[in-house]
């Protein structure tokens, strides 16, 4: 709807945006899923030495997914694109109320995900802490194979959100000039 309503100042907010971090992001996050899926493989054939390896890799790449996304935000901090910091919102006068809204809604959305991933982050050490304890055997694997549910759908959702802040309609009319 705000792309609809606004796609000049969305394609100017947006280009705002570095495209690399979140490329990165995408790939960090992609690998997580294949080595979530290793740690369920692992689990469903009662291997606790892969299954903490896995885990422990995913949980780095997590990590390393959230240390991205801080260094995003600094970058939009001293930019001065956080609506309502007291920086100065440096836009165009006709692009810097939408503009506020675009990085309004950047905000919730990666901060929301970023959220998920934390408590992601949680799920994975609890899961790491049963295998090391003998809890999760090749008989009992429903936990890690749900916190991969969990972990995949995280990753999914920012499968979504890449495109959708970071790629669409960054160059909509005379605005490319910008980009």
């Amino acid at each position: 709807i705000y792309r609809q309503a606004y796609p000049d100042a969305f394609a100017y907010a947006s280009s705002e945006i570095a495209i690399l971090p979140g490329a990165i992001n995408t790939a960090v996050l992609i690998f997580s899923s294949l080595t979530m899926a290793l740690a369920v493989h692992a689990a469903q054939t009662g291997e606790n030495g892969k299954i903490q390896v896995f885990i422990v890799i995913t949980m780095i790449l997590g990590a390393a997914f959230l240390g991205i996304k801080a260094y995003e935000y600094h970058e939009k901090f001293v930019e001065g694109h956080i609506p309502g910091f007291g920086l100065p919102f440096r836009f165009e006068e006709q692009y810097y109320r939408p503009a506020q809204i675009f990085f309004s809604l950047y905000f919730v959305l990666t901060g929301l995900h970023a959220l998920h991933m934390i408590i992601g982050l949680g799920i994975m050490t609890w899961m790491l802490i049963w295998t090391r304890k003998g809890i999760i055997t090749q008989e009992y694997y429903a936990p890690v194979e749900i916190a991969g549910l969990y972990w995949h759908f995280v990753d999914i959702v920012w499968i979504f959100l890449f495109p959708l802040l970071y790629l669409i309609g960054r160059h909509v009319g005379h605005v490319a000039a910008h980009v």
